[in-house]
């Protein structure tokens, strides 16, 4: 229950502190795009500051959260930031849920359920196997790299652009947390001599600086319906790879409990499209498309 609730809290920062920061994103210049430049427009920004706050935030108390339990566990509950930063839009625009909000909402706070039931997720091996490690991480964080690619070429299309970014934070995230779960084994085993003379804890900062140049770039360039669905679905389907690939983390895999995950993680996807598509979620500015067919080439 405590590590329940502890991802719920950091889902509930992360949902709210996206918000915040796509609200100052919209107002940035297009010409820092996928730049650490981007970063330095946005620290001058309040509202940019108190939704990071949130979201470090959530990240410390997701970090408790992936130390406590197993990230199989962890990462479907981390999705439910999406209910959370619908919440959030929702007061910011006054709109009602209606059938969409209700049916985005049952399908993923359902999904999540049945795939937590169906699947028993077990913590495995505390020694990650180093081969399968690296060729997970690999293919992951190449996955991401080239969609961040393809969405640079894409400038004429900022909803496919938007959610290619989304799709490569997600990812990069999901990686993220596994290292976080490593770094908390190792911190457990051997205190702060241990955490600072392995290599995860400053490579979760690099992927950290990394997506978060990925997601400002999404929310400057595009409205947040287009990113964050994504962002939302790609980041637990990583950690659960990198869970049951190299973590040893375990899941029930008899006929019936392989159709209830199945059925629960499409429901999850499901659900986080028709809430991130919803009219209570705040539109933005970003470019429209017809504004970058105009622009000279």
């Amino acid at each position: 229950m405590t590590v329940i609730l502890l991802a719920l809290g950091a889902a509930c920062c992360l949902g709210s502190g996206f918000v915040l920061q796509q609200a100052a994103a919209q107002r940035a210049p297009m010409k820092d795009y996928l730049s650490l430049r981007l970063l330095l427009d946005l620290v001058r920004m309040p509202v940019w500051l108190a939704g990071i706050g949130l979201m470090v935030v959530g990240m410390a108390l997701g970090a408790l959260a992936l130390g406590m339990g197993d990230i199989t566990l962890v990462e479907p509950l981390l999705a439910t930031n999406l209910l959370f930063a619908m919440a959030l839009s929702r007061r910011l625009t006054r709109q009602r849920l209606g059938r969409t909000g209700w049916a985005g909402l049952w399908l993923l706070a359902g999904g999540v359920t049945a795939f937590i039931v169906a699947g028993q997720p077990q913590g495995g091996s505390r020694s990650p196997d180093h081969l399968w490690q690296w060729l997970i991480m690999g293919m992951v964080l190449g996955t991401a790299l080239l969609l961040a690619a393809v969405a640079k070429r894409e400038r004429t299309h900022v909803s496919l652009e938007a959610a290619l970014l989304g799709i490569a934070a997600g990812l990069v995230y999901g990686v993220q947390d596994a290292l976080t779960r490593i770094s908390g084994d190792h911190f457990e085993r051997g205190g702060w001599p241990a955490l600072v003379t392995s290599w995860q804890p400053y490579a979760i900062v690099g992927l950290g600086v990394l997506a978060l140049v990925m997601v400002q770039s999404a929310f400057e360039s595009a409205p947040l319906r287009l990113s964050l669905p994504a962002l939302t679905a790609a980041q637990p389907l990583a950690g659960i790879a990198c869970g049951v690939g190299f973590l040893g983390d375990r899941l029930q895999v008899t006929a019936g409990a392989l159709v209830w995950e199945v059925a629960g993680i499409m429901a999850v996807v499901a659900g986080i499209v028709l809430i991130g598509t919803h009219p209570a979620m705040p539109p933005g500015t970003g470019r429209t498309e017809d504004a970058v067919e105009m622009q000279p080439r």
